[in-house]
């Protein structure tokens, strides 16, 4: 569980590490990095802007890349128990009718686990051994003296001093200009979608995506329920997830009871997450004063299920390169770090908005074009980048050793 904590408290305890760390951001990315850091005798920081923990939460799909990391936090175990395995994907057409389902599970199983799980149950699991946080918190300046926190209106709190500033705030990161980290790339779909909540009905190892003539239905199983995501352009959103869904029925003939159900969910959630279907990516991950991790240095658009998985990945390998490391050989371990994982990380990112391009269009035409590729284009097809890198996923201590030796 998070535990909120004094910032005073946090830097005391750290006071005599080898490596002083600090990690702006309590989301997944700064949640694996800091517990792993713990995990390796370290006291890291942990600040969130937040008054507390509520952000409503989204489903998470989590191929193999991520298993090492729950290994090292002795955590396996329990998010094997709070998560479900995905198995099958089915894909329909924009009018519903099942098109092909693709044995997913078989294709990753060689690899680890492939499951899925909520973001909120994704953090309890992170955070099983307890996590120290100091809510309300953020950086607005780091410099050779240190960093300089403040409250969420701004007003000064306090300094420390650090060996490593670590960003790891999110998609609309501010950490981002705090280190320098110039432009950023973005990929803005012009579509936006509702987050809800369905009872769990048909397969539970089931997902299933409806790529609609100008919506986008998925529905993914989590422990004991569904989640669901109905998307659209933004200028269809307008007037609300009822209104919507009732459009996305009338041009849906083959809905079925599961699909049936997670568009009422939609309709009836008194206040669904509305998540902006739009990414980023920085040039360098490694700056003059601190890193980004996560969706702070690439956030992805949710259209191949990876995002959360390489912010794991990307997190757990730091953490794993930073136990080789002093305050004399750190700059190089983090440019050894930034060598490997970037370009896997950039890779995945790339994945995904390929498919967002097929995703996010509308027009009779375009659909049918389409469902005929994706009659022909199988599930392995699709992602055989995402399952080459879970297959060739680097090893975090061998990559440290290698570029300590040079």
């Amino acid at each position: 569980m998070l535990i909120e904590t004094p910032l005073s408290t946090q830097l005391e305890a750290q006071r005599d590490d080898r490596l002083r760390v600090l990690v702006v951001g309590a989301g997944i990315a700064g949640i694996t990095i800091a517990q792993s850091l713990r995990r390796g005798g370290l006291h890291p920081v942990l600040v969130d802007r937040m008054p507390r923990m509520e952000h409503p939460g989204y489903m998470v799909a989590l191929m193999p890349t991520a298993d090492q990391a729950f290994v090292d936090l002795g955590v396996q175990e329990q998010y094997r128990a709070a998560s479900t395995p995905l198995e099958r994907y089915r894909f329909r057409s924009h009018r519903g009718r099942p098109v092909r389902t693709d044995a997913l599970g078989e294709l990753l199983s060689v690899y680890g686990d492939y499951n899925g799980i909520s973001r909120g149950e994704l953090i309890d699991v992170l955070t099983d051994a307890g996590c120290p946080v100091t809510y309300g918190t953020t950086v607005d300046g780091v410099d050779a003296k240190g960093a300089r926190f403040t409250d969420r209106d701004g007003s000064p709190i306090g300094e420390g001093s650090f060996d490593l500033v670590i960003g790891a705030d999110g998609i609309r990161s501010r950490m981002r200009g705090v280190l320098g980290a110039g432009d950023v790339e973005a990929v803005e779909t012009g579509w936006s979608g509702w987050v809800a909540w369905a009872d769990s009905v048909g397969d539970p190892a089931l997902g299933e995506e409806l790529w609609g003539d100008g919506f986008f239905l998925g529905v993914y199983p989590v422990k004991g329920r569904l989640g669901v995501f109905l998307g659209g352009p933004d200028a269809d959103i307008g007037a609300g997830p009822a209104a919507f869904a009732a459009s996305v029925r009338r041009r849906v003939d083959e809905l079925g009871p599961r699909l049936a159900a997670s568009l009422e969910a939609v309709a009836t959630d008194r206040d669904p997450y509305l998540w902006r279907l739009d990414d980023a990516r920085v040039p360098r991950w490694v700056l003059p004063r601190g890193v980004l991790v996560g969706d702070a240095a690439a956030g992805f658009l949710p259209t191949a299920g990876v995002g959360a998985g390489m912010a794991i990945e990307a997190a757990w390998m730091l953490a794993r390169m930073l136990s080789h490391a002093d305050r004399g050989s750190l700059a190089t371990v983090l440019a050894a770090w930034e060598a490997v994982e970037r370009p896997r990380v950039e890779a995945a990112q790339s994945n995904s908005r390929m498919l967002a391009r097929m995703m996010f269009r509308r027009g009779a035409a375009i659909a049918w074009i389409r469902e005929v590729v994706m009659r022909m284009l199988s599930v392995r097809a699709a992602l055989g980048p995402i399952v080459k890198l879970v297959a060739e996923l680097p090893d975090p201590d061998a990559v440290a050793r290698e570029a300590l030796r040079d």
